[in-house]
């Protein structure tokens, strides 16, 4: 949903993009005419032959607790796959003559640092994101883009999280109306991708740009899928555990809004579209409507 996003989006303003990954997209998707490269960097499948040929890399494969193996430890998988094995890839890609490299990160870092020496994935993701940075010289420009809680779609791409909300918000599902205690920032993937075209041409070396758009409380944002469905259920705030939002995904905690506002300078630089959200879940409503 994000790196596809981000494949489109160049491939739109001209650029020659070459999609990578574990498995091909469905050809169902808007990316199936793209050419697929591919590999595993947790497994290491990468070699420089294959990535020799590219002038840039955007990296959008950062691992949470949608990506854990079965019966492996949560946290134990983020330390391998984000703190170590995805800046091993940077540097393949370094050595193999990429001149810029863009990593999808994780704003947890910048909103919740006192959180990095006791939650694993947050110190993973802030570990790995400052070893790619240390990558950077005057010929492979590393660059992280820290993103918020991202929302939106890709034309054919399946998404079983947003198909889910999209059946709540028509009463599909008999789960309880209400969005847990808290909120966050989001931005939609649309932003992300235009975020990303920024970076590409006018981002600084070494440097981590906390992004984001709209400040929302978990009933908002469902609130705007509610609305998007044509669904005039209002949708209050408790303080209990939402089934399609659990506390596991929340890893600052339920009852904490999170709230802040992008570097205007740096807004300005990267040049991505703000106000986003309500657009972006109307997109996602009409694409899994059924």
């Amino acid at each position: 949903m994000i790196g596809g996003a981000i494949a489109n989006h160049l491939s739109s303003k001209g650029e020659t993009v070459t999609i990578s990954g574990r498995n091909k997209v469905e050809n169902s998707s808007s990316l199936a005419s793209l050419p697929f490269l591919k590999g595993d960097f947790v497994g290491g499948t990468y070699t420089s032959e294959q990535i020799s040929g590219f002038d840039a890399v955007v990296f959008s494969a950062g691992h949470d607790v949608r990506h854990v193996p079965n019966e492996v430890d949560f946290y134990n998988h983020s330390m391998l796959a984000n703190t170590h094995k995805a800046p091993e890839f940077a540097e393949l890609c370094k050595k193999s003559g990429v001149k810029k490299f863009i990593n999808i990160g994780s704003f947890y870092p910048h909103i919740a640092p006192n959180l990095v020496d006791s939650n694993g994935y947050i110190r993973s993701r802030k570990e790995g994101s400052e070893k790619m940075l240390q990558l950077n010289s005057d010929t492979f420009t590393a660059i992280s883009l820290d993103a918020p809680f991202v929302v939106g779609s890709v034309p054919g791409l399946k998404n079983q999280m947003f198909e889910m909300y999209v059946a709540y918000a028509q009463g599909k599902l008999e789960i309880p109306v209400f969005g847990p205690k808290g909120g966050t920032n989001f931005i939609s993937n649309k932003s992300l991708a235009e975020a990303v075209y920024g970076a590409l041409i006018r981002g600084k070396g070494g440097k981590a740009y906390l992004i984001g758009d709209q400040n929302l409380t978990f009933s908002e944002y469902f609130q705007l899928f509610f609305e998007a469905a044509g669904n005039n259920v209002p949708v209050p705030e408790l303080d209990q555990e939402h089934p399609l939002l659990p506390d596991s995904a929340i890893f600052t905690g339920r009852g904490h809004y999170i709230s802040y506002q992008a570097d205007q300078a740096e807004n300005n630089l990267l040049k991505y579209s703000q106000n986003d959200i309500a657009r972006a879940v109307k997109e996602i409503v009409a694409q899994f409507s059924h």
